[in-house]
């Protein structure tokens, strides 16, 4: 009887520290979904204030069109890739990361022209959008940073012994950082 009693209570025990691990990496899993959210919110919230920039800079710099036409392509490209939280492979994160970028890179070449529209640097509504495509970009920069912490969290809990037993069984993975692009570890080439 005192044996059937010790494996009911290493049983119990089992279940009880397995289930208390298991609701901890889904928590921290769903910590990694939240996250990931709030940098597609940034960057929503950028792809939002395009067209509005986009349209300002339009009545003062009309024959910039190349320029303000690369700006709007690598916005709907940009907001054609989609990635959802459980699908974040370190592949589809850098097809997402490169979008972005090329969306970084084409609103810098806009703001750049407009060191030649005095008129456009003094109005008002390009002021604030510039201001608010600033903070955006600094949410991001937040956002991205905050993910990584929090990813970097959660895939060091799933492969700590025993949670990673569990994890296995359960069907918990490593998560993907988000990276620097090739090349940021430059410093940018600025000429007047």
């Amino acid at each position: 009887m005192k044996t059937i009693c010790r494996i009911f209570a290493a049983v119990v025990a089992c279940f009880c520290l397995s289930s208390c691990g298991y609701n901890t990496m889904t928590e921290k899993e769903e910590a990694v979904n939240k996250a990931w959210s709030n940098v597609e919110n940034q960057y929503q919230r950028r792809s939002d204030l395009i067209p509005n920039l986009v349209n300002t800079v339009k009545g003062y710099a009309r024959h910039e069109q190349s320029t303000l036409t690369a700006v709007l392509e690598a916005r709907s490209k940009a907001t054609q890739i989609t990635v959802n939280a459980e699908e974040l492979t370190p592949e589809k994160l850098k097809e997402y990361q490169a979008a972005q970028g090329q969306v970084t890179s084409a609103l810098g070449k806009l703001l750049a022209i407009t060191e030649a529209y005095p008129d456009l640097k003094a109005n008002e509504n390009f002021k604030e959008l510039q201001a608010q495509l600033e903070g955006t970009e600094n949410r991001i920069s937040v956002e991205r940073r905050n993910f990584n912490e929090v990813v970097g969290d959660y895939n060091t809990y799933i492969r700590k012994f025993p949670q990673n037993l569990m994890a296995g069984i359960f069907g918990f993975e490593k998560r993907a950082y988000f990276e620097a692009e090739a090349g940021s570890e430059k410093a940018p080439k600025v000429e007047f």
